[in-house]
């Protein structure tokens, strides 16, 4: 098999600007014990979160006001201003991008997880696939790269373990 390595994906801690006016930005993980906060069912644990602290991790109890069934309900209510949602930074982009929802707690946050395109290691690739491949993989490292909170000091590079194809089409 075959990885390529086209970025990582952050897990944000994100709600309106207006809620932030009103309750009061979190500081640290443990402030979040005064704050509403939306889940969704496929998350890890409606009542606590995991942050980052230090080279260990914490789990921070939370009090959810609202759990949903999808991350795009939990950013449709933070947007609306019930309270604060945790998701994956791509899923919140645009409403960021609109000034309808802001990070917190950035420091505290997990190790971003990478993405990657995996396809088989077989000597030659069937053309579809590479021209899936040479489409997508730019596009992709191009999507995260410029994703709003992309780390400057990241710097995203191809991490194929072998060549692809041999011949005209050579990675």
């Amino acid at each position: 098999m075959i990885a390529t390595h086209i970025g990582t994906i952050r897990r944000v801690v994100c709600a309106n600007p207006t809620y932030f006016a009103v309750r009061g930005r979190p500081q640290k993980p443990s402030d979040l014990r005064d704050h509403d906060c939306i889940t969704f069912d496929r998350s890890a644990s409606p009542h606590a979160w995991k942050f980052a602290n230090g080279n260990g991790e914490i789990l921070v109890p939370i009090r959810s006001r609202l759990t949903v069934s999808t991350a795009e309900a939990a950013i449709a209510a933070a947007v609306a201003g019930v309270g604060i949602t945790r998701v994956m930074s791509y899923k919140m982009e645009n409403a960021s991008r609109a000034g309808e929802l802001e990070i917190v707690l950035e420091a505290f946050e997990p190790t971003p997880r990478p993405v990657n395109i995996v396809y088989p290691g077989q000597r030659l690739l069937p053309l579809k696939v590479r021209a899936f491949l040479d489409w997508a993989t730019p596009r992709l490292k191009g999507r995260l790269t410029e994703q709003l909170g992309q780390p400057d000091n990241q710097t995203i590079t191809d991490l194929a373990v072998k060549p692809a194809l041999r011949g005209p089409f050579s990675v």
